[in-house]
């Protein structure tokens, strides 16, 4: 395919030659195609040289390019993609690279996105689907989503993951009930401050007791005030909550049927919760990856850097407590 703006195909330079050995003029043949006499000259001198070969297009790359990053800070680059499988803003600034830069370098090296990878093997899967519609609230507190992950528990000495699926006992045995953890999560519009629970269902009362909590922990980090708890339609979230949300004196807010994306903060980080805690490593019994939750919560809040924050974690956005 022939560059957008060229004024010529692969046919109509070879038109061109033609038409010079038949005899035509380059000024003529200029006129007639509608391009300049220096065109005609370079296409006529090209095939000179190498042929029909040499109608075809070239790569407008220079052959040296002193600033391109060194090769070994590539390596690093791919390296660090391999076995952290972490996203360009969070690689740039562990080199001291533009993110764009480090973007450059994954494509250079045709790298599939985070998004076609199993977080925990790195095995590519499929692409997932995004939105370009985004929106932020403008103050901490002034929207909160909440939601509910649900994990299979882990049977003492590894499931699946630290065994392999063939090797695991409820492959066979239908009768092991290994039951289900329930990580509920609070997470703030603005700052994405974000607090989770493991707790033993989704009940009404063991939802309304979380948002209690979660106040408080919000609270304890400069929100003292929620304005409005954003949910989907869940049964516990329409009957036993809004006595809470009217507690706290926030404003209850329901997403549209079928449409979970409407709360799509805490849906990204039940996403980033699964790839970055439950499944980021193999844990040996369910106790150990429940140990692990509060842990990878403060650094979440702390420490993890955030796209959409700039590279920076959701405390820079609150106002430090004394």
């Amino acid at each position: 395919m022939s560059h957008r703006n060229a004024r010529t195909t692969v046919h109509g330079r070879l038109l061109i030659v033609r038409r010079h050995q038949a005899g035509m003029p380059k000024a003529h043949i200029a006129a007639a195609m509608g391009v300049s006499r220096k065109c005609v000259a370079t296409w006529i001198a090209r095939y000179a040289v190498e042929g029909e070969a040499g109608l075809h297009d070239r790569s407008c790359r220079p052959h040296a390019i002193p600033t391109r990053t060194r090769p070994e800070v590539e390596q690093q680059v791919l390296e660090l993609r391999r076995t952290q499988r972490r996203g360009q803003d969070w690689i740039g600034p562990e080199l001291g690279l533009a993110p764009r830069t480090v973007g450059r370098i994954l494509r250079r090296h045709q790298m599939p996105y985070l998004r076609e990878l199993d977080r925990l093997t790195g095995a590519l899967i499929r692409a997932s689907k995004t939105t370009a519609i985004r929106y932020e609230r403008d103050r901490p507190g002034e929207l909160v989503h909440m939601d509910v992950k649900k994990l299979g528990r882990i049977t003492d000495g590894g499931g699946w993951r630290a065994h392999g699926r063939g090797a695991a006992s409820i492959a066979r045995d239908r009768s092991t009930r290994v039951g289900f953890d329930y990580v509920h999560s609070l997470v703030d519009d603005h700052s994405r401050l974000a607090y989770s629970e493991i707790l033993p269902d989704e009940k009404g009362a063991t939802c309304a007791g979380f948002l209690v909590r979660a106040a408080a922990y919000f609270a304890g980090h400069g929100i003292t005030r929620i304005e409005r708890v954003m949910t989907d339609n869940a049964w516990a979230y329409r009957k036993s909550l809004p006595v809470v949300v009217a507690g706290l004196g926030a404003k209850q807010v329901f997403i549209r049927p079928h449409c979970p994306w409407q709360n799509g903060k805490v849906e990204r980080f039940n996403r980033t919760l699964a790839t970055e805690w439950a499944y980021r490593q193999v844990f040996t019994s369910n106790d150990e990856r429940a140990a692990a939750l509060a842990p990878w919560i403060e650094h979440y809040n702390t420490g993890r850097r955030h796209s959409a924050l700039g590279g920076h974690p959701p405390v820079s956005r609150l106002r430090p407590i004394m």
